[in-house]
């Protein structure tokens, strides 16, 4: 026995490595598109055996709806909860890309929503004898499985700091004071999103478009950047992010996009990004703000003030040019948005029921000075190019009173009471906070009511809980609906990515060590940011779209050479025994066994034991 263990001992251990459902998928698909098998074998590194296997199966992997970094398919657990999972850590990456803070309970919750959806849409017989708890341990292995971090446990705060809110109130009236700005040099920005073509719920066409097959909820969704300031005479022009760039409507009306009453930018999931805030700052907001202070002869210098948003750069200041320098920026405190921040005061709201306000006016002016139905105008002739005026005109009118009033948290002392009838001060210990005397001021009752009589006029039957709801959902978290569609436009951006990567050159191969120790550092770097860095925003964003678009290429590389390599050692060990004589391993084994000790080599392998049995 004692020389089988001496010549087992070099012998490298097996490692199972499995491919995942969505690779078998990925293999599957380009067979079908004209692929040959030899070629596939060659660009994925894998045995010939492997990729028939795989074909053999594919009607089962093709109908496998799985998560992600799944490898089987298992039997036990319910489609629907592969899909719920998938749909789940949409919402989750959402979120997180968003600054949002993320807790175990909030994963939980939206679990549990969207599992619910999805039982009432399909259901089964598999899942309608399954239960599902949403518990501490599926959570456990939910983060697991799909290695999200950063998120808040049980019993952890995660709701706004109203300490850190009035310490910050007392910090900015000393800077305002120290600087001697005035309200027409400070300016605060947000970012919202919009649903420019969605009207309230209980509406006719609402209704119908929903039950329509090919729905897509979120493809009339947009992002503005709002900004103005503190005086309210100066709105700056929006910025406005949208899902596709160079549109038919505007070729069809020969539109200069640089001419449009805002500054157009586009990528696939209309999101404000760090690239588009610059572009923003340097060629919209500085040189209009630096006009409007020349105009009206104040010094030249200027506050901006704004929330810690993963698109907002922490190194603003020193990225502008010596002509701009005149601006400075100011931060908000974290989780302090709701509490402090001028636009989420109202402005907002008010700018969506204006928008909705001119979006009846426009649908009532069509149906009364044209032949067109209200349906046949909004399905057939209400454009993106509409809503871009609509959006100016909606902006325009927002009032003087509403962006001074929005400052009443953060800076309460530029906030006259005779400026505002209708609103009255309520003392408090640090911020004085100025509430409206009604439920509604006399300016939103009056936008409401031309919203509910174009709409009686129309034949559209709304009240005002359906025009709230209607603002509140421009900026509530993704519905099930919605995060399906989404799933579906990363499928599809996911496919464009693979078939341009194919068009690329080829560039030169790292070895699998590199790639390893490589990976080792960035473990210990991810580690080193999420402990120190003090910005848990800005971080998570850089560290989730690193390693989702530059590592997982790399980590990709390493399984696919681990795994063909053990089909090789495999293959080979099929070809040796196919070849070998009968009586071939028993001379084999004799001879060494009656290898002379003196022949042994003196260098010791790494496994070898030096001690002599």
């Amino acid at each position: 026995m004692g020389p089988k263990k001496d010549s087992d001992k070099g012998k490298a251990k097996r490692k199972t490595v499995r491919t995942t459902i969505e690779l078998k998928k990925e293999i599957i698909a380009k067979y079908e598109s004209g692929v040959r098998v030899s070629d596939l074998t060659s660009q994925y590194e894998m045995a010939k055996s492997t990729i028939s296997t795989i074909l053999k199966h594919k009607e089962v992997l093709k109908k496998a709806d799985v998560a992600m970094g799944v490898t089987a398919i298992s039997k036990q657990r319910p489609q629907i909860m592969e899909e719920m999972e998938k749909l789940l850590l949409i919402f989750t990456k959402e979120k997180m890309l968003s600054g949002d803070r993320i807790s175990e309970a909030l994963i939980c919750e939206k679990a549990l929503q969207i599992y619910e959806d999805l039982l009432k849409t399909t259901g089964g017989e598999s899942a309608s004898s399954f239960t599902f708890k949403a518990s501490k341990g599926w959570f456990e292995k939910f983060r697991h499985r799909t290695g999200i971090h950063r998120v808040t446990r049980h019993g952890e705060a995660a709701s706004s700091d109203k300490a850190a809110a009035e310490k910050y109130v007392t910090e900015f009236s000393e800077t305002i004071k120290a600087e001697e700005y005035v309200p027409e040099q400070v300016f605060n920005c947000d970012e919202t999103g919009l649903f420019w073509k969605k009207l309230p719920a209980n509406t006719y066409i609402t209704k119908e478009e929903t039950k329509m097959p090919g729905h897509k909820p979120m493809k009339d969704r947009l992002t503005l950047l709002l900004c103005a300031n503190a005086s309210g005479d100066c709105k700056i022009k929006p910025l406005l992010v949208y899902h596709s760039d160079n549109l038919r409507v505007f070729k069809r009306n020969n539109i200069i996009k640089t001419k449009l009453p805002v500054m157009w930018r586009a990528n696939t999931k209309s999101w404000v990004t760090r690239q588009f805030y610059a572009e923003w700052i340097h060629e919209v907001f500085a040189p209009q703000v630096k006009a409007y202070l020349i105009e009206k002869k104040l010094q030249l210098k200027c506050l901006l003030v704004m929330d810690n948003a993963p698109a907002h750069p922490p190194g603003l200041e020193d990225d502008l040019t010596d002509e701009y320098s005149f601006i400075k920026v100011k931060f908000l405190p974290p989780n302090t948005t709701p509490l402090l921040q001028p636009m989420d005061q109202q402005v907002i709201a008010n700018f969506k029921k204006l928008y909705t306000k001119a979006l009846f006016r426009k649908c009532f002016d069509v149906t009364c000075d044209t032949q067109l139905t209200l349906r046949e105008f909004w399905k057939d002739h209400f454009n993106i190019l509409n809503c871009v005026n609509i959006i100016d005109q909606a902006w325009g009118n927002v009032t003087y009173r509403t962006l001074k009033s929005a400052w009443r948290k953060l800076w309460p002392e530029c906030v006259p009471e005779r400026d505002f009838e209708g609103f009255q001060y309520e003392a408090g210990p640090s911020t004085a906070a100025v509430i409206p005397a009604g439920t509604c001021t006399t300016e939103e009752n009056a936008v409401m009511e031309d919203i509910l009589s174009m709409g009686r006029s129309m034949g559209i039957e709304v009240n005002r809980e359906d025009i709230d709801e209607l603002v509140e959902g421009h900026s509530s978290e993704l519905t099930t609906e919605e995060l399906l569609y989404l799933q579906q436009q990363q499928q599809q951006d996911l496919v464009q990515e693979q078939e341009s990567s194919e068009d690329e050159d080829v560039r030169e191969e790292a070895s699998s060590a590199v790639i390893n120790d490589m990976c080792a550092k960035w473990g210990e770097l991810q580690a080193f940011v999420e402990k120190y860095h003090p910005d848990t925003a800005v971080s998570n964003h850089a560290v989730i779209i690193f390693n989702d678009t530059v590592m997982a290429h790399f980590r990709k590389i390493v399984q696919k050479r681990q795994k063909q390599l053990t089909m090789d050692r495999f293959l080979l060990k099929e070809k040796r025994k196919a070849t070998a004589q009968p009586d071939s391993p028993p001379r084999k084994r004799e001879r060494r066994e009656k290898t002379p000790e003196g022949a042994l080599p003196s260098v010791i392998m790494e496994g070898d034991s030096p001690s002599k049995e």
